[in-house]
């Protein structure tokens, strides 16, 4: 699977929860040098999948508390800003 197409499809939960077995099995050990740089290039791109979807929601999050912010404001100056000719 394409690392664009697996973003896609994988959730943040999944990522995470995938992520935390692939450490476990690092930690536990007993995994032959290609299988530990296997589990460590896959838990590599986990953590990135999680990071962005992490951003998105940031941003998100951002944008929303911008646009209610925007709207308070416009709201406490109805009518009274400068420029107003009442």
């Amino acid at each position: 699977m394409a690392a664009g197409t697996e973003e896609a499809a994988l959730g943040y939960e999944q990522a995470r929860d995938e992520l935390i077995e692939v450490v476990r099995r690092l930690e536990a050990g007993g995994t032959t040098l290609e299988e530990s740089l296997a589990l460590w290039e896959r838990g590599e791109e986990l953590a990135k999948v999680c990071r962005r979807r992490l951003e998105g929601a940031r941003a998100r999050l951002d944008a929303s508390l911008a646009a209610e912010r925007a709207a308070e404001a416009a709201e406490a100056g109805d009518g009274d800003g400068p420029g107003d000719d009442e």
